[in-house]
């Protein structure tokens, strides 16, 4: 009878050890994203419920002042007026990003010379520093001196120069083509593996039924695509809305704060007019809506896997 009973607790002992090689290894990366990102989000969502500014770090004294730096942002009108830009900004770049990266991956499909190499050399604006990109652009935009007006004028497209920065309407659409140019490599990457996964018999049995271009990409490509679609819409967005580096480096938020963003008016009340409390209250707004395009994102994607 003990001879039987012994392989139990030799059991519950190799499951428990078992249990605690696992935790061993989930332990490393749960205290490293509950130091860099779990704290900084708690500290952020504190001091957005303080009044916290550069004074503060000589007294030490934050005074909790409630909602107040939340009233105090969202019934501004700059507020109304970035989170517009916002919107504006984040579709615009989505949907060129989407519709040039699509077309690229489409083209990219066929088998021609030197398409790796072309494939390889799209991924550069990708890999480029945001800042040395956008560095680049501003110069290259420059209403007097860039190289774009230069070639529209010696093109005779332009009697004169566009003021691509210092517009309120050119400079907005000038951020969003960079934002454009620096998703498009991701998009294509993203949506070019898609277009992988798809069986090639699908297209010979609709060629052999007649069928074109058109119509197999709208009843093969596009059926087959839109979870990955899905996928590279969504994070895009949550990407998007959140771009700073590219509009600060190119205009800085300006002209007469046309290139506003939530997240440069983050920034700015932060780091240049040192109101930490009103800063943090405002980047908590931006959290909420990232956090809401990551929710629709889940949903989306389980509806896409029960189908």
């Amino acid at each position: 009878m003990r001879s039987r009973s012994r392989p139990v607790p030799d059991l519950a002992r190799a499951r428990f050890r078992e249990s605690l090689a696992q935790w061993l290894f989930i332990a490393p990366a749960a205290l490293y994203l509950l130091l860099f990102f779990g704290y900084p989000i708690v500290k952020n969502v504190v001091m957005s419920f303080q009044q916290y500014t550069i004074t503060t770090f000589y007294t030490g004294a934050a005074p909790f002042v409630g909602l107040r730096n939340y009233s105090t942002i969202l019934s501004s009108d700059l507020f109304s007026r970035a989170l517009l830009t916002t919107v504006l900004f984040t579709v615009g770049s989505i949907v060129g990003q989407f519709v040039l990266g699509l077309a690229i991956a489409l083209f990219f499909q066929r088998s021609f010379p030197l398409g790796r190499v072309l494939r390889s050399l799209l991924l550069l604006p990708w890999l480029l520093p945001l800042v040395a990109s956008g560095t680049t652009w501003r110069w290259m935009l420059d209403g007097d001196t860039g190289v774009v007006n230069a070639v529209l004028r010696d093109l005779h497209l332009l009697p004169s120069g566009v003021p691509w920065l210092t517009g309120t309407s050119p400079a907005l659409l000038s951020v969003t083509l960079i934002n454009i140019w620096v998703g498009i490599p991701f998009t294509t990457t993203i949506l070019y593996g898609g277009l992988q996964d798809i069986p090639t018999h699908l297209y010979e049995a609709a060629k052999l039924d007649g069928a074109g271009p058109v119509t197999m990409f709208r009843h093969i490509t596009w059926p087959l695509l839109r979870p990955v679609a899905t996928v590279v819409l969504v994070l895009g967005a949550v990407y998007t809305v959140k771009v700073l580096d590219i509009i600060l480096v190119v205009t800085g938020g300006g002209p007469a704060d046309a290139t506003e963003t939530i997240a440069t008016q983050s920034y700015t009340l932060s780091f240049q007019q040192f109101e930490f409390g009103r800063g943090a209250a405002m980047s908590n707004v931006l959290l909420v809506i990232s956090i809401g395009f990551a929710l629709v994102y889940l949903r989306v994607n389980r509806r896409a896997q029960n189908a």
